[in-house]
């Protein structure tokens, strides 16, 4: 097998250019593509692991780094910024430019799509907007609806904007979002442990210049209102009914407050008759499940799950 990496600018409706992994074998016919939404202050490298775990099972994968994220914030000279207004929709429509331009390349193929933490926010927006362009969706380190704490960040990062500008990095709402997400791991040595148990992992995320950084004003505001937006009912009552989704996260995870906010986000998605519905919770497993300790058992996870959506299909 030749894994081969494409690395290539992809250009947008309104432009705006967005860097874009592409992981693939020339000489394999692929069983299907995964298109990967990465999360927050991260980027799509982070899960080559994972992309050269599913070629060896014929399984292609495009992840792009969103904007103000990797190598497309570094081009555009900002990082943790989406855009002017409508930052969280505009990355929403990305992913769609994105999974056309999969379509276009490879007509005959199915494709699923995975989001984890902000990214699975993101594609559960994405497929509430756009129908019939998947075959299954798989989220990862997802988490409920904020609620309260949602409208009071909301107005904190409306007073922010105004105060400092949409594009100014905001210590104080970094510390409204995740001051509290360590306080759960008594032995923490850094302030990214409860990203996982796995202290190499972490040390990378903390060496790693696209890793961890402080977003903007105007970030927030959009990651709200998105995070608002995916949890209206009327919004999720707009999602296929029959599409599969996989839904994993560690039973540690503070994003998902601990299995507790990921439990309300498939109640919503059954309340509303969606009928094609799995979903794991691994023991003592913190936010990256990608980089857990039992990592090797996540990827084969994911991978039996795409499989037996490909039988299904071929027994339709």
């Amino acid at each position: 097998m030749i894994i081969l990496l494409l690395q290539s600018w992809f250009k947008m409706s309104d432009g705006h250019e967005v860097f874009i992994n592409q992981w693939y074998d020339e000489n394999v016919k692929p069983r299907a593509v995964l298109q990967l939404a990465h999360g927050m202050a991260e980027h799509s490298f982070r899960y080559d692991e994972l992309a050269r775990f599913l070629l060896t099972k014929g399984i292609f994968m495009v992840a792009n780094d969103h904007r103000g994220h990797g190598k497309t914030g570094e081009n555009n000279g900002i990082l943790g910024f989406f855009a002017d207004k409508n930052g969280f929709e505009r990355v929403v429509e990305d992913i769609k430019e994105i999974n056309d331009s999969i379509h276009n390349q490879y007509p005959e193929t199915p494709v699923f799509i995975m989001g984890h933490s902000m990214g699975s926010f993101i594609v559960r927006r994405f497929i509430q907007r756009f129908h019939d362009v998947v075959e299954g969706v798989i989220l990862s380190g997802t988490g409920g609806n904020p609620g309260i704490s949602g409208k009071v960040g909301k107005l904190v990062a409306k007073s922010q904007i105004r105060k400092i500008g949409n594009r100014t990095e905001s210590p104080l709402l970094n510390k409204l979002f995740f001051g509290n997400f360590n306080k759960g791991f008594k032995e923490a040595k850094t302030e990214y442990d409860w990203l996982t148990r796995n202290p190499q992992e972490v040390q990378k995320y903390i060496e790693d210049p696209h890793c961890g950084f402080i977003a903007t004003s105007g970030f927030y505001y959009d990651l709200i209102s998105g995070l608002e937006t995916i949890h209206h009912h009327q919004e999720v009552k707009k999602i296929n009914k029959d599409l599969p989704i996989f839904i994993f996260s560690g039973d540690h995870d503070p994003v998902g407050h601990n299995k507790k906010g990921v439990l309300k986000v498939i109640q919503q998605y059954k309340k509303v008759g969606m009928k094609n519905i799995n979903y794991t919770f691994y023991k003592e497993g913190r936010h990256e499940m990608l980089n857990e300790l039992n990592r090797d058992e996540v990827m084969k996870d994911i991978y039996q799950w795409i499989d037996k959506q490909l039988e299904n299909g071929l027994n339709r």
